[in-house]
């Protein structure tokens, strides 16, 4: 036995280093590739780049690539032994966001008359070519599916944001036995979801994109989104959760209270966004399509900003902001526990957002300030914040602050802390304001 192998290695070297001479030499010669490259066995596009040579025991063999699919394949010249090599793409990676790719591997097995049966690894080519037909496609025709929709939402202009969401609802579904290419097996999965009616809702708006970047058409049920009351904490609140965390997460929590601006805008700023000298902020950057916006900010935010280190072009670095919501919910949770108060572990960094546009409103009363402050492009986004400050501010009663101004300046600083005009032109010369309790 062991002569016989110590053989066939010594044949294989000779064959190898080419020497042809011999009887092996005449009975085997090196595969060559065709002139014209072949067409895709599974698409059957032309746009095929050689992928490199492959060495077995019977000679070497060139390996070719599809540009159009990915597809890898191989071409052989003996047909003669009833041998067969079959090559299946596998993919090897989860869709966790649009940058994620799924990687090419190859199973190859040659396999002679009489052996053992290795019908799991059959390639879609060799099916097709027997005359089977597929009823579901495979978990990695899906999976590229989704790589493919994330891709269109790019060129699309979506936000990164929102493809991530919309590539992991696609996937949650494919894990729970969907067929993304047959509706009614989406709309049977999304029924069987264990979620809230609002979530159900986003499901189908993903689904709706996803067929219509497809070509499929589909009738989507009937889930809808329903708006609730945003949580609003108190001043008192929001300072102390500020105080309680640290330096960077405390500045950038003020800058959200002053600003509104959204976490994610607030994590791009950069320090040549901000004017210390007359204490200004900038949003060039803004998400959802929002209006850029400037900002007259305090001259505590601006001493709290001028302390943070300036050791990059992005004023609160180029860390994770993953790892910044970790630290702000253990910050929270301990302050939480500390005073008693499970209301703050309500407040998210939206909550500033929330917080600041519904104090704005019980200021000024103008509902188009409001929304220029917000970047909002379409006012029935801002709506929501007058039900918010009638909520929480009971503007239905009829209590009043009243004050006098007598003379221009003390009308100007009247109006600057929330007074309203009322009327005038009395003996005393005097103007009323007033503002509700």
């Amino acid at each position: 036995m062991a002569g016989g192998e110590a053989g066939f290695h010594a044949k294989k070297h000779a064959w190898r280093s080419g020497l042809n001479g011999g009887e092996l030499g005449r009975q085997v010669q090196p595969h060559q590739p065709p002139t014209q490259l072949p067409a895709c066995p599974e698409c059957g596009s032309q746009r095929i780049w050689k992928d490199g040579v492959r060495s077995t025991n019977r000679g070497e063999v060139q390996r070719y690539i599809c540009r159009a699919c990915g597809y890898r394949f191989s071409e052989t010249s003996w047909n003669a032994s009833g041998e067969s090599e079959d090559v299946e793409r596998v993919h090897t990676t989860a869709l966790y966001s649009d940058r994620a790719l799924p990687y090419n591997r190859q199973v190859c097995v040659t396999e002679a008359e009489g052996t053992k049966n290795l019908a799991e690894v059959e390639s879609r080519t060799k099916k097709r070519a027997a005359g089977a037909t597929e009823t579901k496609p495979s978990e990695a025709e899906i999976k590229g599916k989704i790589v493919e929709h994330a891709f269109w939402l790019k060129k699309n202009g979506y936000k990164e944001s929102t493809i991530k969401t919309r590539t992991y609802h696609l996937r949650i579904l494919m894990e729970l036995g969907a067929n993304l290419l047959d509706p009614e097996s989406v709309k049977e999965t999304i029924a069987k979801l264990r979620v809230k009616e609002d979530t159900k809702a986003q499901y189908v708006a993903t689904y709706h994109i996803f067929a219509l970047q497809n070509g499929i058409a589909w009738n989507p049920p009937d889930y809808r989104q329903h708006q609730k009351i945003s949580f609003i904490p108190t001043e008192v609140e929001l300072d102390q959760l500020i105080a309680a965390c640290g330096k960077k997460t405390s500045t950038l929590l003020q800058l959200l209270k002053e600003t509104a601006i959204r976490i994610g805008e607030a994590w791009r700023l950069k320090w040549t966004d901000i004017d210390f000298e007359r204490r200004i902020v900038i949003l060039n950057d803004p998400e959802k399509n929002s209006k850029a916006r400037i900002f007259n900010v305090s001259a505590k935010l601006t001493a709290m900003l001028n302390k943070l280190p300036k050791d990059s072009e992005r004023v609160f670095g180029y860390v994770s902001l993953e790892n910044k919501k970790h630290d702000y919910l253990r910050f929270r949770k301990r302050l939480s526990q500390r005073l008693q108060n499970p209301r703050i572990l309500k407040i998210t960094f939206h909550t500033f957002r929330h917080w600041k546009a519904t104090m704005l409103y019980h200021e000024t009363k103008d509902i188009l300030y409001v929304m220029d402050f917000l970047g909002h492009r379409d006012i029935r986004n801002t709506m929501r914040y007058i039900q918010l400050e009638k909520a929480l501010f009971n503007a239905g009663n009829d209590q009043f602050h009243v004050k006098v101004a007598k003379n221009v300046e003390e009308a100007c600083a009247l109006i600057e802390v929330g007074f309203e005009y009322v009327t005038g032109n009395y003996d005393d010369g005097g103007k009323i304001f007033r503002k509700r309790k």
